[in-house]
């Protein structure tokens, strides 16, 4: 079941190169210029050249760090709020902590025990509310209000896309020549900064997005032209399942992203499987991002690729499964 929404498509007049290069000042230090590594046993795997782009490797383990600081550090105010199934919450917490800021996380009911430790860890308070993004959302807006905290969307927010863009900007400086990226997508924060950045800077390379069957929100968008609201089956890739594109990040992947591919269960846990036998520790909403050159699509995306892997965040629980697989 999907909800269409007749937004249009959202213009970002203040999200370019400018404002990236901006925010890779302002998280020097804080979060890593993450390596990019050829993998042999994947490129014999998938018949292409394999580049991983390692965000797992960031101090956190997840790209998230890029965007929460950027903005975490921009807000005025010295509390803050955020709503996230885990990774989000702990890269807002991480930054509030190096800020010395106060931090509160809404996650859901059904959050990763690891993750919410890391978050407690972290010196922020953990709430536990509803199941979908939707109401962990109201949870944390009304919080913020009656705080006077800033609230830290985890995508919808410019600054925050700006952030995640500097991954982008890293991978086009790093890699002189590349057919395509790939990139895991929940809100569509990650890729449409990748996207503004790689397509700024190598116009002629592809971008491509990865996503579960169970929130297929950008296949839907892209085919439809317009945001969808998806109703979230669960999924082991749980930074993959809000339930729509943000707003901004809509406006961004209409214009800049060349296709979205939807994974099944079994795939993202066959690519979290792989991923770890070739070496690399990745989530299953990272090594999601191996799916699509695993799949019957893949030659159409092209010889040299590169695969975001966007998180290292991963439970017990999980990794046995994934072995398993």
């Amino acid at each position: 079941m999907c909800e269409e929404q007749d937004a249009g498509v959202t213009r970002t007049p203040h999200l370019g190169m400018r404002e990236i290069e901006a925010a890779a000042g302002r998280i020097s230090g804080v979060a890593a210029r993450t390596p990019i590594v050829e993998s042999p046993a994947l490129s014999k795997l998938t018949g292409h050249e394999v580049y991983l782009k390692l965000e797992c490797f960031q101090p956190i383990k997840v790209f998230k760090i890029r965007g929460a600081y950027n903005k975490t550090s921009m807000v005025r105010e010295r509390s803050v709020v955020a709503a996230s199934s885990g990774n989000h919450g702990i890269a807002v917490a991480y930054s509030a902590r190096l800020l010395g800021k106060r931090c509160a996380v809404v996650v859901p009911e059904t959050a990763v025990r690891e993750k919410v430790v890391k978050i407690e860890e972290y010196g922020a308070e953990a709430v536990r509310f509803g199941r979908t993004s939707s109401e962990r959302e109201a949870k944390a807006r009304e919080m913020a209000r009656e705080t006077g905290a800033a609230f830290i969307h985890p995508f919808n927010d410019p600054d925050v896309i700006a952030g995640q863009g500097t991954c982008g900007l890293e991978i086009a400086e790093q890699l002189e020549d590349f057919d395509a990226v790939i990139v895991p997508v929940g809100g569509g924060g990650l890729i449409s900064g990748v996207s503004t950045a790689v397509k700024a800077m190598r116009p002629d390379a592809k971008v491509y997005g990865v996503e579960t069957e169970a929130a297929p929100k950008l296949t839907e968008a892209l085919r439809l032209k317009k945001i969808v609201t998806v109703s979230p089956r669960p999924s082991v890739a749980d930074g993959l399942l809000p339930s729509a594109l943000g707003k901004l990040a809509f406006g961004i992947c209409f214009r800049t992203v060349d296709g979205a591919y939807a994974a099944s269960e079994e795939e993202i846990l066959r690519s979290t499987r792989k991923m770890i036998e070739a070496g690399f520790i990745a989530e299953p909403s990272g090594a999601a991002a191996l799916c699509p050159l695993l799949s019957k699509r893949s030659r159409e995306i092209g010889r040299r690729v590169v695969l975001v892997v966007s998180g290292g965040n991963i439970s017990r629980e999980l990794l046995v499964r994934a072995l398993a697989a």
